[in-house]
């Protein structure tokens, strides 16, 4: 019986799509908003030279990048682990390969789209509902125009469900290659081998096609992936779990104070609710307070307490200078 491998490794996910332009395409024209006229029908790779990594999330990043037929580039990102600033990172990612295709004394018009298609291991937004989220430029009143140039799409997959619509065949076909296929599934969602191209795809993923050392590299990605999780988890459930219990106690005594002044009823019941408000956004400062001198004692580097905290460096600073 074959063995298959997870399609979000880094090892598989960049054989599949970085190494074999057909896959990467129709993935591309399956999850971007694409006119029909405009569909990729060849592509380039490019080395991923843009940016430096967050040094936290770095093992638990995986992009391919490439330019097609029509001078559009294409960032393609597995994205293992959630942050508050991962949307930044992508628009910045995106923004810098845009700006480089002007060359010295280019002109503005030559600049061709990019597009930064982001797959996400976790769950960012609250609605269970929506899991495709498109960012474009465009007018606020009237949002059928727009400016050409940056256009984001993120992908939460705990959140996608296959659904039957024929039109978006390849859409859900690829989606469910990606969520659907993992070491512990007892065998291959049958309409993945009922399409051609998935078909093939199915093939990189047993385990049999691998050397040993490659097979190695494999487990030692997801090692990197479980340890950056369970030490962003502690840091949270450390740092909530302090500041919140500070926060309250601190705002439960404001809320009685109000109240014993106005000596209702009703000013005993608005002060607490103003207090515990108050006691919440405490708890919330304290607790991101508390994730940062977590991180420190972690032996973490300023940019791994920025990534975790979302801080700027000098409100980092300061929270160091009053740890005392």
């Amino acid at each position: 019986m074959a063995h298959y491998l997870d399609p979000k490794n880094d090892l598989i996910f960049k054989r599949i799509f970085g190494e074999h332009k057909h896959l990467c395409m129709s993935l591309l024209n399956s999850m971007l908003p694409l006119e029909a006229s405009r569909q990729i029908v060849e592509l380039e790779y490019q080395q991923p030279e843009l940016t430096p990594e967050i040094p936290v999330l770095k093992d638990s990043i995986v992009d391919v990048r490439c330019k097609d037929n029509f001078g559009r580039h294409f960032i393609v990102e597995m994205q293992m682990h959630w942050t508050d600033s991962f949307k930044s990172r992508v628009l910045f990612n995106a923004s810098k390969a845009y700006v480089r295709q002007l060359k010295r004394k280019g002109e503005y018009k030559l600049l061709q789209p990019v597009y930064a298609l982001s797959f996400i291991n976790e769950t960012f937004d609250p609605d269970p509902s929506v899991f495709y989220h498109d960012y474009k430029i465009v007018n606020i009143e009237h949002t059928e125009k727009r400016i050409e140039g940056l256009e984001l799409v993120f992908i939460e997959l705990p959140k996608f469900r296959p659904g039957n619509k024929a039109e978006k065949r390849l859409y859900n076909l690829w989606l469910t290659f990606l969520t659907q296929v993992h070491e512990d599934a007892r065998a291959i969602p049958p309409e993945l081998l009922e399409e051609e191209i998935t078909k093939e795809a199915v093939q990189y993923l047993e385990s049999s096609s691998y050397t040993q050392a490659q097979l190695e590299m494999y487990d030692r990605y997801w090692d990197s992936v479980r340890t950056q999780r369970t030490y962003i988890l502690d840091a949270l459930d450390e740092g909530e779990a302090i500041g919140l219990q500070k926060g309250k106690v601190e705002g439960l005594a404001e809320g009685e104070a109000i109240g014993l002044q106005k000596g209702k009823v009703e000013g005993l019941a608005e002060g607490e609710a103003i207090g515990l408000q108050k006691g919440i956004e405490k708890g919330k400062a304290e607790a991101i307070r508390e994730m940062a001198l977590s991180a420190q004692r972690g032996g973490f580097s300023m940019a791994h307490i920025q990534a975790i905290t979302g801080l700027r460096k000098e409100e980092i600073e300061q929270i160091m200078q009053q740890k005392g």
